[in-house]
C-alpha cells in the first residue's frame, strides 16, 4: 500500500520529517531590547560631571577666592584682635578654621603665622597656626582630588612630571615631609601636586603636620617676640627662618649648575 498518491493515480514523494534543528531557524528571535535614549537633564548631568568640567569648577573658585582675598582683605579679621576676644580654645579653634580658608585662597602663611604669634603668644599661637595648615592642605587636597585629578592625570606624560608622580605615588609620607621641611617648595602648590598623585590623604596630613613644624614655630616665636626684636627668642626664631631658605637657595643653585652639565 502506497503511503501517499496524488489524484492522478501517480505517487507522491514523502516529505521528511522536519528536524529539531529547521524548528530552532523557524522560531524568531527575540528583538533587542535598545537602551533608553538619555534625557535633556542626563545630558546636562553628564557634562557637568565630566573631568574637564570639574577642573574648570575649581578654577573658578580657586580664582574666586583669591580675588576675594585682594579686594575685601578678610586675613585682617585675623590680626585686629577679634579673635582673641573670643577667648580660650575658642579663639584658637576659629582662627585655625579662618587660616585653613585663607590658605586655601593662596594667602601667604608667613603672615598668618606671625599673626597667630602676635595674637596667642608662642604655645597657643602655634597650636592655631599648625591646626589650620593641617587644615588647609587637607581642603586644598580634597578639592584637587575630586575636582582635578581625573582631568589632570592623562596630562603627566613629561619626564620631570611623571617621576614626580611616581615619587608621590609610591613614596608619599616621606616625600611630602621632605617638600614640608624643604624652604622653596610652595604650599599650595605642593598640596595640588599631591592631589593629582594617587598619594593617599591620611599620610599627606600627617607628613604636613610633621614637616611644618619647625618652619611654623620659627615664625609663630617670631611674631610673639616681635615687640622685642633684640631679645634672643626673636632672634633665634630669624636665624630658624633664614638658615633653612639660605641652605635653600644653595642646594637649588647647586642643583642647577648640574642640570646644564648634563
Amino acid at each position: 500500500m502506497l503511503d501517499a498518491t496524488n489524484r492522478s493515480g501517480g505517487t507522491a514523494t514523502a516529505r521528511p520529517r522536519a528536524t529539531s534543528s529547521d524548528l530552532a531557524v523557524a522560531v524568531p528571535t527575540a528583538a533587542t531590547v535598545l537602551a533608553p535614549a538619555p534625557t535633556p537633564l542626563g545630558r546636562c548631568a553628564r557634562v557637568l560631571l565630566s573631568p574637564w568640567s570639574r577642573l574648570s569648577l575649581l578654577v573658578v573658585l580657586l580664582a574666586s577666592a583669591a580675588a576675594v582675598m585682594v579686594v575685601m582683605e578678610p586675613q585682617r579679621l585675623l590680626t585686629d584682635g577679634g579673635m582673641v576676644r573670643l577667648g580660650g580654645a575658642a579663639a584658637v579653634v576659629a582662627y585655625a578654621v579662618a587660616y585653613g580658608a585663607c590658605t586655601v585662597a593662596f594667602v601667604p602663611r608667613p603672615l598668618l603665622n606671625l599673626a597667630a604669634g602676635a595674637l596667642f603668644g608662642s604655645q597657643l599661637g602655634l597650636v592655631a597656626a599648625l591646626g589650620g595648615t593641617v587644615l588647609g592642605a587637607g581642603l586644598a587636597f580634597c578639592l584637587g582630588r575630586v575636582l582635578g585629578q581625573e582631568a589632570l592625570r592623562p596630562l603627566l606624560r613629561g619626564r620631570w612630571l611623571k617621576a614626580a608622580d611616581h615619587q608621590l605615588s609610591r613614596h608619599g609620607f616621606r616625600s611630602m615631609l621632605a617638600a614640608r621641611l624643604f624652604p622653596g617648595v610652595p604650599f599650595a602648590a605642593a598640596n595640588y601636586c599631591a592631589s593629582v598623585s594617587r598619594m593617599g590623604l591620611l599620610p599627606f596630613l600627617l607628613a604636613t603636620a610633621l614637616g611644618s613644624i619647625p618652619n611654623t614655630a620659627a615664625y609663630v616665636v617670631a611674631g610673639s617676640r616681635a615687640s622685642t626684636p633684640t631679645s634672643p627668642a626673636f632672634l633665634i626664631a630669624l636665624a630658624c627662618i633664614a638658615l633653612p631658605g639660605l641652605a635653600g637657595a644653595v642646594v637649588a643653585w647647586r642643583k642647577r649648575h648640574r642640570l646644564r652639565a648634563r
